[in-house]
């Protein structure tokens, strides 16, 4: 009787140890999900610059400088893919940051704000910007639930002895971007 109840604790044990490998093993496919689906994203929006700039280059003769730049940190962001997500995050909020820029000079120019190419290309970089969002949201909340298995006792145990690794976070690196922006109605 005793050495049943000894196999059956054993069982137990082992079954409750193949359950916390299984979901270490799915919580480390979704942070695999997320990153393809921010990668996607990305590209889609990195495919699109080009166009973009092509529609805005007659109009913008006088900022050959800011044109260029957007240039300049795609093909920094696209050397970036194949890094870890902080270095990759860190290039595309560099490439944010200046395509923002862009837009806001945008402004400056009625006639191209009118250009229906334009506005289709804008338009289709706000729908890939937010995707980018979605995507990074359901990226780094798979990358909380990993982290969290991970680092949990006794799932830490099962982690450690077969290689799961925490996550990185893929987050805003410009603290400009962070920040509450201020209000003011007077």
């Amino acid at each position: 009787m005793g050495g049943l109840i000894a196999v059956a604790v054993i069982v137990a044990i082992a079954g409750y140890g193949v359950m916390l490998y299984n979901r270490l093993v799915k919580n480390r496919q979704m942070v695999g999900e997320g990153w393809s689906g921010i990668d996607v994203q990305l590209k889609r929006r990195s495919n699109l610059i080009p166009n973009l700039l092509e529609s805005v280059k007659g109009y913008m003769k006088h900022e050959k400088e800011l044109l260029e730049e957007v240039t300049r940190l795609r093909a920094n962001a696209e050397a970036a893919s194949g890094g870890t997500p902080g270095e990759r995050s860190q290039a595309e909020g560099m490439l944010s940051a200046v395509l923002g820029k862009l837009m806001a000079v945008v402004e400056n120019y009625p006639d191209l704000k009118a250009n229906e190419n334009f506005l289709d290309f804008q338009n289709a970089l706000e729908e890939i910007e937010s995707e980018i969002q979605l995507s990074r949201r359901y990226y780094n909340g798979a990358a909380r639930n990993n982290n969290i298995a991970v680092e949990s006792f006794p799932s830490n145990l099962i982690a450690n002895n077969f290689g799961f690794e925490t996550a990185e976070y893929f987050e805003i690196e410009d603290a400009g971007d962070r920040a509450v922006p201020k209000v003011s109605f007077g």
